[in-house]
């Protein structure tokens, strides 16, 4: 097992300012596409350039996209988000097909930076009431008592919500009864 995750910062999942609350803004502000001209390593990068850059760059104009032609090297990705982070992806040997899904994951992560996770929720306003517990509302007594217990091991002696129901239900016709027979006598 590595111990590699200790090295990587702590930090909490969270999105950047509340991005796609109201409506979502893209992270990624430029990618930068650096490739050899001539190398068979970057002929995946090269047929992404020549047959889907065009249509990349016109479905997603937020996004700026420089092309870098470098002499013998390995082509690479070159990410720059709003946040200033920056992420590099090698595309040594890529085909056009894992270029695309490349750049779908850089065009839709929040920054550059991978982050182990302290929690898996976190809340800007926690509470200052404490956590909640089955024993929140419960009468303090239960705490003192010894268990198994006869007092709250008995069925409630109070009547079922049916039951209120019908009772509330008997008491209305009640009244419309004497209501009716209190106007018949008026007359």
């Amino acid at each position: 097992m590595s111990n590699s995750h200790l090295f990587l910062p702590s930090g909490f999942p969270r999105a950047v300012l509340q991005n796609g609350l109201g409506r979502y803004i893209c992270q990624l502000q430029r990618i930068t596409i650096k490739f050899c001209k001539h190398h068979g390593a970057s002929r995946g990068v090269r047929n992404f350039i020549e047959n889907d850059l065009v249509d990349f760059a016109r479905n997603h104009p937020g996004i700026v996209v420089y092309l870098k032609p470098r002499r013998h090297r390995s082509p690479v990705l070159s990410a720059e988000y709003l946040n200033g982070d920056k992420d590099y992806v090698c595309c040594h040997n890529f085909t056009v097909e894992e270029v695309r899904k490349w750049m779908s994951v850089l065009r839709t992560q929040q920054s550059g930076q991978t982050i182990r996770y302290r929690k898996m929720w976190h809340t800007d306003h926690p509470s200052i009431q404490g956590v909640w517990s089955p024993f929140t509302n419960k009468p303090p007594h239960i705490n003192l008592e010894t268990f198994p217990s006869e007092n709250l091991s008995s069925a409630h002696p109070g009547p079922t919500a049916t039951q209120l129901l019908l009772d509330m239900y008997n008491a209305e016709i009640e009244k419309q009864k004497k209501e009716s027979e209190g106007g018949d006598n008026r007359e």
